[in-house]
């Protein structure tokens, strides 16, 4: 790779880390792979096209957008309720709960009914927060008061704990 300043692009990445979008060039392909164990947005050989330099370019605006609604969503939901969108913070979410066709969302505050399911909410929910315990059950993680048996407690609702999600429930916990 060309020196710039003494570094070589993938100097250069070891120094700035991997959370930026970066758009590596040279003329040599052999750098490709490398460049890309780097996570680097996009790679291009010179000499380098207008149209391909655009290609990247937009890559590189997208890739920063979607990051931005990562971050964004990071820590909140909203739901459609009554025909508006209500925001949710992860941290109020006590539970959820499979009502049929409907789907109750338990804050701390306020209870939540919205049409949909409990598997579509599961998909929405960070892994990391959020464990479902049994087929009507998504609970927050942080929440829990006390686990005994088949059954746990999160704000004096006993939620069961069925025998096919025991086991995750058990290694998302930190246990001595």
């Amino acid at each position: 790779m060309s020196k710039c300043r003494g570094l070589s692009g993938i100097e250069l990445m070891d120094k700035i880390g991997s959370d930026q979008q970066v758009i590596l060039t040279t003329a040599k392909v052999e750098y490709a792979y490398e460049a890309f164990e780097y996570n680097v947005t996009d790679y291009l050989k010179k000499p380098i096209s207008y149209p391909r330099f655009e290609e990247a370019v937009r890559k590189a605006i997208e890739l920063h957008r979607q990051n931005d609604r990562v971050k964004t969503s990071a820590n909140e939901i909203y739901i459609k309720e009554d025909g508006r969108l209500v925001r949710l913070l992860y941290d109020d979410i006590l539970y959820v709960e499979n009502a049929g066709d409907y789907v109750c969302i338990q804050t701390t505050t306020s209870k939540h009914i919205i049409y949909g399911t409990i598997r579509s909410l599961e998909a929405r929910l960070p892994t990391s927060k959020f464990l479902k315990v049994h087929r009507s059950f998504i609970i927050n993680l942080g929440k829990i008061k006390d686990i005994e048996d088949a059954t746990l407690v999160i704000d004096r609702k006993v939620i069961p704990i069925s025998r096919a999600h025991r086991n995750m429930l058990m290694s998302n916990l930190n246990l001595l």
